[in-house]
Formats: structure tokens, C-alpha cells, sequence
């Protein structure tokens, strides 16, 4: 257990570090949103940075407050095995550390009567061992004949047995002591009458005594008392040679009274005068002694309040001399002092048959104690974490995400999006697959190769919003991925889980970092780095400068350097790696799934029936509506609605399309109320669901048929493609759930949804949307005479070749110079801006207010 100091361990209260802890947070993100904004760094990109840099400076200063909590759960499950060894990091002076230190102690005591238990277990055995085999040995030897059965032989037998007896009463005492608080009966005792009863009992010889006053009278348990002089005087008789004198004295003291019995015999080590008041503690193994006539004294003078302990022997003395210091009157009844154990005893008072009784719960290995207000309930287990952590460090995966790290600071800012991009996300995507567990599952391997060409799309296509669709595909292929989900609340929860795992990872982080602070190669690695970089700059710019070709390249290779440009870099860098070493963490740490929710099926069937037949019912309804307008054409639409087929058209979808998805609900609730054990419920969910599944086939039949006659009338946008898109895939997912209802199984639609989902953005990505729509708006205006020259010319670059292409428009007036400017670096290579750029015949002046009139803009 390392006891090094917490930075925060110097102060005294934990509300003072959760104010520490505040107000560093606080002021480390307000620090970094304003250098952020001095260097144009947008909010998007440094609000996340600053909260992960907040975050992990938060568990930096806290790693003192909560680690002996932890350590404090997990050594109480050991302790629950039986291993009392353990402690707690105790450091700091707040509330936790005193909780800590306290805790220590328990599990010292804990541990001392763990090892008196096995020592008594040992030591009784011993002790009923010597007597037992005396006795055998005689009663044998007299039932053979060996010895004859008179009266020296019986007085040894005798005398064995009268040694267990006192062994067994010794051990019924310590064992009513045990059981918790005995009651005291108080009585005015008149102490030299009870010293000389109890010489005269145990057969003392020679006996001094002296009392102050001499008809000193105390208040006391008579019965106890008696109990701790028979066990004294008894072990001053049998330590004192022959003929040797008992001194036995008592007196009055300001706060009580002092009783103090010696002996003249060879006395009690230094070293061993507290052992012998516990268990089994007789300084003499040869005296003859069970070893807790002591311990049964200490017990019976707390329980009076009072205090036992052998003291050094009087000037010119020797021998062993007993103190007993006892109060003038015994505490309250009730009372719960020490046991013989050194441990405050728990105990529980009931009443059986009008007898007061006391109930000590007893630790049983393996378990917990009894939940408070539980008496007797065996305690419950510790609950598992949540997301319980069962990776140790790795070094290789950290300084892989720091790599990412440094390639996006160095390859993205100041660039469009292209090669530099891609290239990052595929580092990214591989360092995530090199830390899954089982990266060659057949669902996992699926999302891989679904993410990598999404990776692509960066430096295929010119499109902006096209980027962040494709990286928000992969994103959810990732998470769902690396844990393996199986439905849409798995997919939903690992998607949170990714950012989760920036607070949760946060203490792997600190240890692999304290394992590469600590590795025997750390330093070699960092002082070769630092040389190797150092003899590259310098090489690099002596040739650079000395050759201009190479000078070229090294300007579009290596980027420029200011103190806001390296802000900016900086925050990207952190961003990148951030993000890859949550997905490293989740993927080396998948958070467990909820998995399939087990729904109790409905014993009354009209429960989902009706429902569901109602729902078919407005779709029916629906469908006739379709069917009237179709047949009775615009005259009957103008008539009963007062609308265009267009405004007709672009007026409903919407609702079709939010209709389509709530009726995936629908179906998802009513499949899982149905008891498929019984056969009509399975025929009724196949009939009434599969109606469902075909009728919405028609709303999305119907929803794509009015997006298609709304674009050629008001003409195409990439808005109105990717609704398209989404509601052709909404269709797909409902073919997909009446495959499944084929069988009633299923469990794998979830999967093939998110699967459908990546790939339909990646044929949307391939198909290139901005150049399809440029291409339709051209063919509309070549039919119609209507274009909206304005919308064209701000569509990217990846619609220049299919407008440069065309014999129906003028070139300038729907293709902005910028599109096709030429500039892009290595890292800014995109395939949509180099086509761009090679169908460009240059040179077109652009007159808006010409193009305005000439093509009708609206």
C-alpha cells in the first residue's frame, strides 16, 4: 500500500477540497475559453477540450479524496473472505482520512481476534490434550491390570479431571463474558472477609494482608469480585515458591479504591505483562494455568469500570504484583465495556420467558455483518460497479491516441478537408481496432468495414455536410462496435458510453501514465526522440534552404507556426486524441450492454390487438384518401381542399414520414406483448402486424411519390435528397421487420438497421449527391426553363464537372471561381475539387444581374 501524500491531503476538511476542487476546475476552463477565443479557436472544438482538460485536472487533485473509500470497499470484500490484513491509504487530515485510520483499526482488531480465535482453538486443544491422555493413560493401565486401581492412582485421576473441570468452567465464563454486558448484583462487601474466605478456598499457606482502612467496605458485584481474587491469589499461590507468602492489599484512592496482590516468585518480563491478560496469555506455560483465568479478570474490572495490570514489585521485593484500580460505584447497568478481545462487543438485548438476555452476532466468513435494524440476516454483498474496470495499463494504446493526437494538430487546421483528414480517422479507427478484445467477431468486423470507406469520404467528396453525416455513421458504428450491442437501447447506451468513458477512464489514464513515468525504457525513448527531431530540423533546413526544391516541399509538408495557430493546433490535437482514447478505453473496456428487454406477455390478447387494428384501420383510411385523390385528379383536389397538388404534396411529408417511425414503435410494442407460446397469437401477430408492415409500405411509397413531384415543381436540394434517402431507408427497416415476423425471432433486425443505416450513407456518399442534384436541376431547367442559379453556384466543387459538362447553361453562371481555385496541398488532396479543377474551362466573368435575368433565379 503506497502512502504517498494526495496533492490535496494538506488540508482538513473535505468541504474545503470539494471547494479546491470547484474553483481549480472553474478557473482551468474560463483560462482555456478565453485563450481559445484569442486564437479564433470555435466553441464547438474548445468548449469539449476545456472540459476534458477541467476533468482530468479534477481527478489529478482528487485522486486522494475518493482512492481510500475504494481501497475501503475493496478491503471489506476481502475482509468478508476472512483476510483481515488489509489496509487503507490513511493520509490525509479530512473526514475520509479519519474514516480511514478508523477503518485501519478496526481491521487491526479484526485481524488480533482472528489470530486469538486460531490461537485458541490451538491452545484449547492443547489444554484438554495433556489431561485427556494423563486420564487415558491411568483409567488403561487400571483396566489392564497394569497398575492397581487404589487410592494414589484414583487421586491422579482425580486430579486430571479436576483440571478440565476448571479448563471447561474458564471456558464458560469467557464465554458469558463474550455473549455481551452480565448484569452486575451490587452489594456492600467488606473486602478482608472476602480476601480470607477466598485464601482459606484456594489453599493459601502463608498470607500478609493489609487494608486502609481495615473494615474497608466497597461497592461491588459480590459474585465477580470473589471471581477475580480466586483468580489472582490462586496464581500468586501457584507462581510463589514453597513456603512462600501471598500479599494481598487494599485501600481507599480519591477516586476509588486500589486492590493489589503479589507473589515472591520469579515475576512477569516487562515484555509480557499485557500478553498475559489476554487469552491463553500465561507467562508461564509450566504453571499449571489454563491461560484465561486473567483474561477473565480484565473483563470482569472494566465491566466495573476499573482498570487491571501487573506493576513493578516493591523496592526490595520480587515477584509478580497485580493492580486492580476500581471505582467507588460501578457504572450504569447496561453499560457496554471492552471484551477480553479488546473489542467493543455489539450486542442485542431481548427478553425470553421474562429472562433478560444478551445476543452478540458472530462474524461468519465470507459474509458481510447484518445490516443494521437486521439482526441475524446474513449482510448482503457488496453490488458490482455499474461498468466494472478489468484492463490494467496500456501504454502502446495511450501513446498510439497521443500519435493521432499530433497528426491532427499538425495535418488539419488551416486545411480544407481532404487526404490529411481521412488519414487521421483511419489512424484513429485503427488504434480503436487494435484495442478491441475481439476484434474478429462477425458484427464487429461489419462495422470495420463499413467505417473505413466512411473514412474515405472526407477526400472523395468536396461536400461539407456530407463529412460530418459520414463521420457521425462511423461514430455509431464505433460505439456499437466496440460493446457489441444487439439492440437500439444498446446502441443508444454505447453511443453514451463514449463520452462516459472520458470521466470513467480517467483513473487507467493516471496508472498507464505512472507505468510509462516508471518504465525502464521511458527516458531512452524520449532522449532518442528528442535527438532524432532535433537533427531533423536542423538537416532539414540547412538542405531546404540550400536546395529550393526541396524548400518547396518542405513548405507544403510542414506547416507554419505562430502563438495562434499553435493554440489551435493544440486544441485539435487535444480533441483527436481525446476522442481516440475514449474509444480505445471503451473498446479495451466495453461498457455491458442491457441486452434484449424481457417484456411478460399480455394473457389478455385484445390488450396489443386492438390497438394494432386500429392503427391499420387509419391506415386504411389513409390509403383510401390516396386512392380518391389519385382517381379524382386535381380538379377534385382543388375542390374539396382548396390546394395545389404541390401545396398538397409538400403539406403532408412530414407527418408521413414522423407517421413511418412511430409506427416501427407500434410494431416494436405490440411483438413484444404477444405470448408467442400460444399459437392464435402468434397467427394474430403475423396477420395484424404484417398488414401494419404492408400498409406502411405504402405511406412510404406515397411519401417518396410527393417528394418527387414537390422537386419538380420547386426544384432538387441536398435537404430534400437526404429525407428522400432517410425515408427509403425507413422502408428497409420495415421490409427487414417483416422478414423477422416470419419467424417471430427478431433479435438481429436492431443490428441490421444500424448496418443499412451505414451503408445507405456511404451509397449516398458514392452516388455523389451535389453533382446528382446539379444534374437534375439542369435536366429540370432544360424541360421547364426554371433554375435557380444562385442555389447552383453554392453548391461545392463536386458539381462543377456536371455543370462544366453541360450544353444547356452558361459555365459562369453556376460555378463560383473559388470552387476550382487551385492551392490545395499534399493534405488538402480532395478527388471532388481535383475533377473540379480539370472540367473548369477558367476564365468565365460572372455577371449576377445577368445571370438573374437570364435564368429566372427564384
Amino acid at each position: 500500500m503506497s502512502l504517498e501524500p494526495a496533492p490535496l491531503d494538506g488540508f482538513g476538511s473535505i468541504r474545503t477540497k470539494l471547494g479546491v476542487l470547484v474553483g481549480a476546475s472553474v478557473v482551468a476552463s474560463a483560462a482555456l475559453v478565453a485563450l481559445a477565443g484569442l486564437a479564433e479557436v470555435p466553441w464547438w472544438l474548445s468548449v469539449p477540450v476545456a472540459v476534458g482538460i477541467a476533468l482530468a485536472l479534477t481527478q489529478l487533485l482528487a485522486v486522494g479524496m475518493t482512492a481510500p473509500l475504494r481501497d475501503m470497499t475493496a478491503a471489506a470484500e476481502r475482509m468478508s473472505r476472512g483476510d483481515y490484513r488489509t489496509r487503507v491509504r490513511a493520509t490525509s487530515g479530512d473526514e475520509v482520512g479519519e474514516l480511514a485510520r478508523a477503518f485501519n483499526a478496526m481491521a487491526a482488531d479484526l485481524e488480533a481476534v482472528d489470530r486469538q480465535r486460531r490461537e485458541l482453538i490451538a491452545n484449547v486443544a492443547h489444554e484438554l490434550r495433556t489431561p485427556l491422555a494423563g486420564l487415558s493413560a491411568t483409567i488403561e493401565n487400571m483396566a489392564d491390570g497394569v497398575v492397581p486401581a487404589d487410592q494414589s492412582h484414583l487421586s491422579q485421576t482425580r486430579g486430571q479431571v479436576e483440571r478440565l473441570s476448571a479448563l471447561v468452567a474458564d471456558l464458560l465464563d469467557l464465554s458469558r463474558t463474550d455473549a455481551g454486558v452480565t448484569p452486575l448484583k451490587t452489594a456492600q462487601i467488606r473486602v478482608a472477609d472476602l480476601v480470607a474466605e477466598v485464601a482459606g478456598e484456594v489453599g493459601v499457606e502463608r498470607l500478609e494482608t493489609r487494608f486502609v482502612p481495615e473494615d474497608l467496605t466497597v461497592t461491588a458485584d459480590p459474585a465477580r469480585l470473589r471471581q477475580v481474587l480466586v483468580n489472582l491469589i490462586d496464581n500468586a499461590r501457584r507462581h510463589s515458591p514453597a513456603g512462600g507468602v501471598v500479599r494481598v492489599s487494599a485501600q481507599l484512592m480519591p477516586a476509588g479504591w486500589r486492590l493489589e496482590v503479589a507473589d515472591q516468585g520469579a515475576g512477569i518480563a516487562a515484555r509480557d505483562r499485557a500478553h498475559v491478560f489476554e487469552r491463553f496469555g500465561t507467562a508461564d506455560p509450566e504453571g499449571g494455568g489454563t491461560g484465561l483465568g486473567l483474561a477473565i479478570t480484565r473483563w470482569i474490572v472494566e465491566l466495573h469500570g476499573g482498570r487491571v495490570g501487573a506493576v513493578d514489585p516493591l523496592a526490595g521485593e520480587t515477584g509478580a504484583r497485580i493492580r486492580v484500580d476500581l471505582p467507588n460505584v460501578p457504572p450504569v447497568q447496561g453499560a457496554r465495556p471492552e471484551s477480553p478481545r479488546g473489542a467493543p462487543v455489539p450486542n442485542t438485548s431481548i427478553s425470553a420467558g421474562g429472562v433478560p438476555m444478551t445476543i452478540t452476532p458472530t462474524a461468519v466468513p465470507g459474509q458481510l455483518p447484518a445490516a443494521a435494524g437486521q439482526p441475524g440476516q446474513p449482510g448482503r454483498p457488496l453490488p458490482p460497479s455499474v461498468w466494472p474496470e478489468s484492463i490494467g495499463p496500456r501504454r502502446d494504446v495511450l501513446l498510439a491516441a497521443l500519435g493521432v493526437g499530433l497528426l491532427a494538430g499538425l495535418l488539419l487546421p488551416y486545411r480544407n478537408l481532404g487526404l490529411g483528414l481521412s488519414l487521421v480517422l483511419l489512424c484513429a479507427g485503427g488504434v480503436v481496432v487494435w484495442s478491441m478484445r475481439e476484434r474478429l467477431r462477425g458484427f464487429t468486423l461489419a462495422c470495420v468495414l463499413l467505417g473505413i470507406p466512411l473514412a474515405l469520404v472526407p477526400m472523395l467528396r468536396d461536400a461539407v455536410w456530407l463529412t460530418p453525416l459520414a463521420l457521425l455513421a462511423a461514430g455509431a458504428l464505433v460505439a456499437a462496435g466496440t460493446t457489441a450491442g444487439r439492440t437500439l437501447v444498446d446502441f443508444v447506451y454505447a453511443a453514451l458510453a463514449w463520452p462516459a468513458a472520458a470521466i470513467r477512464g480517467l483513473p487507467w489514464l493516471a496508472r498507464t501514465l505512472g507505468v510509462l513515468r516508471q518504465g525502464t525504457g521511458s527516458v531512452a525513448v524520449a532522449r532518442t526522440a528528442v535527438i532524432s527531431l532535433g537533427l531533423l530540423l536542423v538537416f532539414g533546413l540547412l538542405f531546404a534552404s540550400a536546395d529550393a526544391v526541396v524548400g518547396s516541399w518542405l513548405d507544403r509538408i510542414v506547416p507554419e507556426f505562430s502563438i495562434n495557430s499553435t493554440v489551435f493546433r493544440t486544441f485539435v490535437g487535444l480533441a483527436f486524441f481525446g476522442g481516440t482514447l475514449t474509444a480505445a478505453y471503451l473498446a479495451l473496456n466495453p461498457l455491458p450492454m442491457i441486452g434484449p428487454m424481457t417484456t411478460r406477455p399480455s394473457t389478455r390478447r385484445f390488450e396489443w390487438l386492438v390497438p394494432v387494428l386500429v392503427v391499420d384501420a387509419v391506415f386504411g383510411i389513409f390509403l383510401l384518401a390516396q386512392a380518391a385523390v389519385f382517381f379524382g385528379g386535381h380538379a377534385y383536389l382543388r375542390r374539396t381542399t382548396g390546394l395545389t397538388y404541390a401545396e398538397y404534396v409538400h403539406q403532408g411529408f412530414g407527418q408521413l414520414t414522423l407517421a413511418t417511425l412511430l409506427t416501427l414503435g407500434v410494431i416494436g410494442a405490440a411483438a413484444s406483448r404477444g405470448n408467442r407460446q400460444d399459437r392464435g397469437d402468434r397467427l394474430w401477430l403475423r396477420i395484424s402486424l404484417g398488414a401494419l408492415c404492408l400498409l406502411t409500405l405504402v405511406v412510404v411509397a406515397s411519401a417518396l411519390y410527393r417528394m418527387h413531384l414537390y422537386q419538380q415543381a420547386y426544384g432538387f436540394t441536398v435537404l430534400r435528397l437526404v429525407v428522400d434517402v432517410f425515408e427509403g431507408w425507413l422502408g428497409l427497416l420495415v421490409v427487414l421487420i417483416m422478414v423477422a415476423g416470419i419467424g417471430l425471432r427478431g433479435g438481429w433486425v436492431a443490428r441490421a438497421g444500424l448496418l443499412t443505416g451505414a451503408a445507405t450513407v456511404l451509397g449516398l456518399a458514392l452516388i455523389n449527391p451535389e453533382a446528382w442534384i446539379a444534374q437534375h436541376n439542369l435536366d429540370r431547367y432544360a424541360s421547364t426553363g426554371k433554375v435557380d442559379d444562385y442555389y447552383l453556384r453554392n453548391l461545392s466543387a463536386d458539381a462543377v464537372p456536371v455543370v462544366a459538362g453541360s450544353a444547356v447553361a452558361d459555365v459562369g453562371c453556376f460555378v463560383r471561381p473559388d470552387r476550382v481555385r487551385p492551392g490545395d496541398d499534399l493534405w488538402e488532396w480532395n478527388l471532388g475539387r481535383v475533377r473540379a479543377r480539370a472540367a473548369w474551362a477558367g476564365g468565365a466573368t460572372v455577371n449576377d444581374e445577368a445571370c438573374g435575368r437570364r435564368y429566372g433565379t427564384y
